[in-house]
């Protein structure tokens, strides 16, 4: 991508932070997700290893010397490293030699198995995980409303207007954060997601371990987790929902099947939250289904933006899930995680993001504003649970809405679209 038609990325500061603090950096995540464009843009030099005119001079390079491969202006990328597992250990040696930052780059879309490498590169090797772009780096959130602004207390009320109706929030959802879909308009826009799936199901999910998977039963397996998107299905559930199609599938198989999509970073659970509450309460600790971009869901059950429309119930999931991909990529950039909570009363916050300081905030999505009340008594419920002297006092409470206007309610609750946010 050229470097004029480049969109910013929120991981293009910590990419230059971790050169700066670490003699190399791999940058991992899902494949099509704009690695390559961000590491490219800082690079001296780069090498291909899918280059389909060098792969096999590369490969062969990289069996019998592969310190010839490292040799270029720094940071020299090494696109697809996973190709030739020995690089790692030998960019890891070459750091050590050249006792200097900033290096090199690593980009990989899938996990090497393990064991291929005999190190394990800390303190040589920064790790940078990259996600599909977020609403505000696509440019469809106005950005008025700073997850950053609101942990330091110093959010002002600006009066932030998103411009995101409901029928375009179905197509960014459709559409997904595919850099290369982002300015392609109807079924071209939502063309990409579709064959995003149909190269994990044919290719990616079984090259990822070198174990041969079926396809159908692949295809099963995904059209189950997206039917329980932002859900915490159970294996027994998945099971069921593949068997019902008289296809037999053991726990063993959908394990093995789920890890080797989390591997190629398809798929991203998120893990729950344990905080430590004023009294005794049964914590729910069972992480909810989700994948890295919600289009993947909607591409797996054929759907498209006027097919989520008649459906608002599913709909409110899959927007449950678009937000989920967006606060996590905001949350990393402000050095914070996502999780979510439930316990055994069935109080509830969909998302809860902690900062490495300790800070906290919890957040619950809502598509309509007709849940806004009961998402909002949620939140205080769940704030007069949590122990405040162990775990401090949460910096804010949030709805996240597809509505259209942003404002901090009596009680302090922010009702935030999600066309307003970014990090």
């Amino acid at each position: 991508m050229s470097k004029n038609l480049y969109l910013s990325r929120l991981c293009d500061s910590e990419l230059i932070l971790a050169l700066q603090s670490s003699g190399a950096v791999l940058i991992e995540g899902a494949k099509w997700c704009g690695k390559t464009s961000t590491a490219s843009n800082v690079a001296g030099s780069v090498v291909y290893m899918q280059d389909a005119d060098n792969a096999i001079s590369y490969q062969a390079m990289a069996d019998t010397k592969p310190s010839l491969l490292l040799k270029g202006h720094t940071p020299r990328l090494i696109d697809e490293w996973q190709v030739a597992p020995v690089l790692w250990d030998a960019v890891r040696f070459e750091v050590d030699q050249r006792i200097e930052r900033g290096q090199f780059i690593l980009t990989g879309s899938a996990v090497p198995p393990e064991n291929v490498t005999a190190h394990t590169g800390t303190g040589r090797i920064s790790r940078l995980l990259m996600r599909p772009m977020s609403l505000f780096e696509s440019l469809e959130s106005t950005g008025q409303i700073s997850l950053k602004a609101l942990f330091n207390g110093t959010q002002g009320d600006v009066g932030a207007e998103s411009a995101l109706s409901i029928e375009q929030i179905a197509h960014v959802l459709c559409r997904g954060g595919w850099p290369a879909s982002i300015n392609r308009n109807g079924l071209s826009g939502v063309r990409m997601a579709m064959d995003y799936v149909e190269a994990i199901i044919n290719q990616d999910v079984s090259r990822v371990d070198g174990i041969e998977k079926n396809p159908e039963r692949v295809r099963l397996l995904l059209r189950s987790l997206a039917r329980n998107i932002a859900t915490t299905a159970t294996y027994q559930t998945i099971k069921e929902d593949i068997e019902a199609t008289d296809i037999s599938i053991s726990d063993k198989t959908i394990n093995s099947y789920i890890n080797a999509l989390r591997r190629i970073f398809v798929v991203e659970d998120l893990a729950a939250w344990s905080p430590s509450l004023r009294s005794k309460s049964a914590i729910r600790t069972t992480k909810k289904r989700h994948f890295v971009d919600p289009s993947i869901a909607t591409a797996v059950m054929r759907t498209n933006p006027e097919g989520i429309l008649m459906d608002f119930n599913y709909f409110g999931f899959l927007f449950e899930s678009l937000c989920t991909r967006d606060v996590r990529i905001y949350a990393q950039a402000n050095d914070g995680d996502v999780f979510h909570y439930r316990d055994k009363s069935g109080l509830e916050a969909d998302l809860i993001v902690r900062l490495r300081d300790g800070r906290w905030a919890a957040i619950e999505v809502k598509l309509g504003n007709k849940q806004i009340e009961e998402a909002a008594t949620h939140l205080l419920a769940l704030k007069a649970k949590i122990n405040e002297e162990k775990m401090g006092e949460a910096s804010f409470l949030m709805i996240l809405t597809g509505g259209q206007y942003a404002y901090q309610r009596k009680d302090g609750i922010w009702v935030v679209p999600i066309g307003c946010l970014k990090d």
